[in-house]
């Protein structure tokens, strides 16, 4: 599970020649510009957001258009540079650090705001009194592999210190500032048996499917054996996870993972300080088909679409396999 990440490198250059630097742009970078907000929600960790703006404004106030270059800030500056474009001034923004909490926003701000000195605002007026060398901290409820925009941070804080010193510390306190936000984290055991012995990919399907939607933390796994009668026993992989989701919505949707149409391609058992959790707490399915169906379909919802395009190969290579 991530909690941390960078958000986009954020740069403004300023110019009186703002048509031939946008042209310049597209034909160094390959890229067109586009709604600004549209930039930042497509934006990944380190790429950069550039703004073309006149020479003689001095506000940060992001201007409707924006180009996002698929590079970090330091090769985007460089090529600028060389290219000699006719920049009179750069201004670099502050650097963002977004940081994925459940629940209880506002506490979460409030914590962050009295551990790093910091002043709570929302994230526009944040990028907007911030300068190059401080550090603002986002909120987020989002996974952070997915596209985050000004929208999805639900609220900021603005720590007038250098990112660098910012970060060493957030990356350790997170887990203890996680922990005052969620006191009610849950350890809970996943065990996957496959009749064929296939777990190579099976494993590989179902820790895909954790990492993307970021179910957890894995704090420990391994081979077990598991006793389905007395005097049977079985291999199984045991996984432990730390996670602040509901175990329920886990076995949901793991069980996504057990069936491909009507062939089962291995079986995923979820429990709770020993306990079981069985198929039919899950809601008002008629059968287990019919909640295998509704749990792949909220999983490919959900899902990355490098991580479903892998996770469809793998279920037609085990479905040729099966015996059942």
């Amino acid at each position: 599970m991530r909690v941390l990440r960078f958000g986009p490198s954020i740069i403004f250059l300023r110019t009186s020649h703002e048509d031939a630097v946008r042209s310049a742009l597209r034909d160094i970078f390959g890229v067109e510009e586009i709604p600004t907000d549209e930039a930042i929600r497509k934006s990944n960790e380190f790429e950069t957001v550039v703004f073309v703006t006149e020479e003689w404004k001095k506000e940060t106030i992001p201007p409707k258009q924006a180009f996002l270059v698929r590079h970090h800030a330091p090769v985007v500056l460089s090529r600028i540079i060389n290219s000699k474009l006719p920049v009179e001034k750069v201004h670099v923004e502050s650097t963002l650090i977004l940081m994925r909490v459940p629940d209880k926003i506002e506490e979460g701000l409030r914590l962050i705001a009295e551990k790093y000195g910091g002043e709570i605002m929302d994230i526009r007026t944040a990028f907007d009194e911030g300068e190059a060398g401080d550090t603002i901290i986002g909120l987020t409820r989002k996974k952070l592999n997915s596209p985050i925009g000004p929208e999805d941070i639900e609220g900021a804080v603005l720590i007038r210190r250098d990112f660098l010193e910012v970060y060493r510390e957030l990356s350790l306190d997170a887990p203890l500032l996680l922990l005052k936000l969620m006191p009610e984290w849950k350890e809970i055991t996943i065990k996957i048996y496959d009749t064929s012995k296939r777990y190579e990919e099976n494993v590989e399907r179902l820790m895909m499917v954790i990492e993307d939607l970021d179910l957890g933390f894995i704090v420990g796994e391994g081979w077990d054996w598991d006793y389905p009668r007395p005097l049977m026993r079985i291999p199984v992989y045991k996984l432990k996870l730390l996670t602040w989701e509901k175990p329920e919505r886990v076995k949901f949707l793991l069980k996504g993972l057990e069936y491909h149409g009507y062939k089962r391609l291995c079986d995923i058992d979820v429990f709770v300080e020993g306990k079981k959790i069985h198929w039919t707490a899950l809601g008002k399915y008629d059968s287990k088909f019919e909640l295998a169906k509704a749990a792949r379909e909220e999983l490919e919802k959900n899902l990355s679409e490098d991580v479903i395009e892998r996770l469809r190969e793998l279920d037609e290579k085990l479905a040729l396999e099966s015996k059942d």
